[in-house]
């Protein structure tokens, strides 16, 4: 078995890193996660259970960069996603959420921007990368056209598709309104 894991899909730009780029660093972050698992977490544990003479390999572990991003209460993610339900919210005071809630607890992985009101940055695997906050609410917003419901309504032979998209389940379905368009 050979593990090769891509660390050049981890990039950033010097300035506009956005909610894309957020995106794509964290599915980085978690492949990383899985990669230092089964390599260094998994093989060294069965190295102990096996009592193999072997010498510990040292790793840097990631989970505090994903827990910053993934915590359910105090998490990049699920800040982003109570922000994007307030309708006055705004990139600063998405990140100054950010900022307050976080606090002390992962500061080693994250940061303020100095330059930027609605810029914050992640200290991730790879390195620091300084996103800029402006278009993470509105790129959050997860609306579905009414077109595309009312071809999982009416479409699929997925049974478990067609009851998710249900017109008694999924409010009245699109033809009565029942979604946003954006």
């Amino acid at each position: 078995f050979i593990g090769v894991l891509d660390i050049y899909g981890f990039e950033f730009f010097e300035r506009g890193n956005s909610f894309e780029q957020f995106c794509i660093n964290y599915a980085n972050e978690k492949l990383q996660q899985n990669f230092n698992q089964h390599i260094f977490k998994f093989e060294q544990s069965e190295y102990v259970r096996e009592e193999l003479s072997w010498s510990y390999i040292n790793f840097n572990d990631n989970q505090e960069c994903l827990d910053l991003i993934e915590d359910k209460r105090a998490g990049i993610i699920s800040i982003l996603d109570e922000e994007t339900r307030f309708p006055k919210a705004t990139p600063e005071s998405f990140v100054m959420k950010l900022t307050n809630t976080i606090g002390k607890k992962w500061e080693q992985y994250f940061g303020k921007d100095k330059f930027n009101r609605a810029g914050f940055s992640v200290n991730h695997y790879a390195g620091r990368v300084v996103y800029d906050g402006k278009l993470f609410l509105e790129k959050n917003k997860d609306f579905i056209i009414p077109k595309q419901i009312n071809l999982l309504q009416t479409a699929s032979s997925n049974k478990f598709i067609t009851t998710i998209f249900d017109k008694k389940n999924f409010g009245g379905g699109a033809a009565s309104g029942g979604a946003k368009s954006g």
